[in-house]
């Protein structure tokens, strides 16, 4: 090191000076001592490293930082690591499934569950009753079978596990038949071509891309053929000069040959919410009922649970899977089993469902509704923040999202807020660094809050955190 560089290290501050600086000294009940040292220490370590790389003394001045820079610096470094990374969001996008908010909210009985199942042992996999060991999967299965009419069930992480363990069991080494326009792409990159790859199976694409005929399947059947697959489109539809083969159809040509039959739903519905304005989306019960050896659904979707992937079929085909090695490492834990089999309950009674899933509560509400509760936070807010901005109600179409039912929207209303003392860009920005974080849409200068998304129970929330920012505007340009 040139001995210019090593006067300039005498620009750093000592670690005991800093570490009596406000940003510090007032953290010290907060964190141990050790970590508030360690921290600054490294700081300082940064700076040296700068330092040493200066090209000149006007450089090294450049970077030089007061103990007070280097208390703020660690604090904030602290605080940081100290945060809770995952936050609750309060959605006013307009997607009801938003799959970058975490999809669907649980309903208060799964909630509870939780709270009952977390913090103590359980019987996960130990029968109370013989006091011998049990399975996980006996928690859930002859709910799934009594709700759908399936023989079997079994659970596992994700529909996309759910779909990899079902064709490794089924068709490793084989062909597995199925249309080109069923070809999705799940999401995050994760395609149905690389899943069943993964598996083992081999693929043979039948028809076009807008239409397959049963034809089509029937021709590419061979020896090597081990499984007919269906897979719902259920993140995207094609339109137009189309032809598809039913599952019905499908099934019926799979006892012909003596090949099962399976179908990926996808987007989870128990429920028909076609009564509801929403388009009719296959349910697991109309699959299973048509016949469908092997049945996927998502638990996080339109069922409104933890996520999962639900496996519904015939009993031989389950029993198959439950031995295949894969399931292990796909296995639920003890918060999915609790939630999900909570949330399946309240199918029990569909009116239950209708009223306590949050989901599909937000889907069904009337747009009436809607617009008395926009018509009443509007009202609040123009008493409270008239002179720092205007306050509108629009309508305008929501969406399901989370890869469920795709092009369905549903009429919505929006309060729209234009600040005058803060860009609207910034009034996001705080919104969604509060907690819990607002996430709502800017468009054209103007903020969006969609109350087809928000929960009626987080308007108290939304209407504080929005008049302390709006009347605090001026401070937070």
């Amino acid at each position: 090191m040139a001995q210019g560089q090593n006067n300039w290290l005498r620009f750093l501050p000592a670690v005991d000076k800093v570490l009596l600086e406000e940003p510090l000294s007032r953290l010290r009940d907060k964190y141990p001592h050790h970590l508030l040292v360690r921290t600054v220490q490294e700081v300082i370590a940064e700076q040296r490293d700068a330092l040493k790389k200066a090209r000149g003394e006007e450089e090294a001045l450049a970077l030089k930082i007061s103990p007070y820079q280097v208390a703020e610096k660690a604090a904030a470094i602290l605080d940081n690591i100290f945060k809770q990374s995952l936050r609750p969001v309060i959605n006013a996008t307009g997607i009801v499934l938003h799959t970058n908010l975490g999809r669907a909210p649980l309903p208060d009985d799964a909630v509870k569950a939780l709270q009952a199942i977390a913090p103590s042992y359980c019987n996960l996999e130990y029968a109370l009753s013989e006091g011998v060991r049990g399975s996980r999967y006996h928690h859930l299965e002859s709910l799934l079978c009594f709700l759908t009419g399936a023989e079997a069930a079994l659970v596992v992480n994700n529909n996309a596990a759910a779909v990899l363990l079902a064709l490794n069991t089924l068709a490793a080494g084989k062909e597995v038949v199925v249309s080109r326009g069923q070809l999705v792409e799940i999401g995050g990159s994760f395609r149905i071509p690389e899943v069943m790859k993964q598996s083992g199976a081999r693929l043979v694409e039948v028809g076009t891309t807008n239409k397959t005929y049963l034809s089509d399947y029937r021709r590419a059947v061979s020896s090597e053929t081990a499984l007919l697959l269906k897979v719902h489109t259920s993140n995207y539809r094609i339109v137009g000069f189309t032809s598809d083969v039913s599952i019905e159809e499908l099934v019926g040509l799979g006892r012909e040959l003596g090949l099962p039959v399976m179908e990926d739903l996808g987007s989870g519905v128990f429920l028909d919410l076609a009564p509801y304005g929403l388009p009719h989306e296959p349910t697991a019960q109309e699959s299973i009922k048509a016949g469908a050896g092997v049945v996927t659904v998502s638990g996080d979707k339109l069922l409104s649970g933890p996520q999962a992937g639900i496996i519904l079929g015939k009993r031989n085909y389950i029993d198959a899977m439950k031995k295949n090695q894969l399931t292990r490492a796909l296995r639920v834990d003890k918060l999915t089993v609790a939630a999900l089999e909570a949330t399946l309950k309240l199918y029990l009674q569909p009116e239950n469902a209708l009223e306590k899933i949050p989901v599909l509560k937000l889907l069904t509400c009337p747009v009436e509704s809607l617009l008395a509760r926009a018509e009443a936070l509007a009202a609040r807010l123009e008493e409270e923040v008239r002179q720092h901005a205007t306050i509108q109600i629009e309508r305008e179409e929501a969406l399901v999202g989370g890869g469920s039912m795709p092009q369905a929207s549903l009429p919505s209303c929006q309060l729209v807020i234009t600040p005058h003392h803060m860009s609207t860009s910034n009034l996001a920005y705080k919104l969604r660094m509060g907690t819990p974080a607002i996430v709502a849409r800017v468009k054209q200068g103007r903020l969006y809050l969609d109350l087809r998304s928000i929960q009626q129970s987080e308007e108290k929330v939304l209407l504080q955190r929005l008049i302390e920012l709006l009347q605090g505007g001026e401070a937070l340009q």
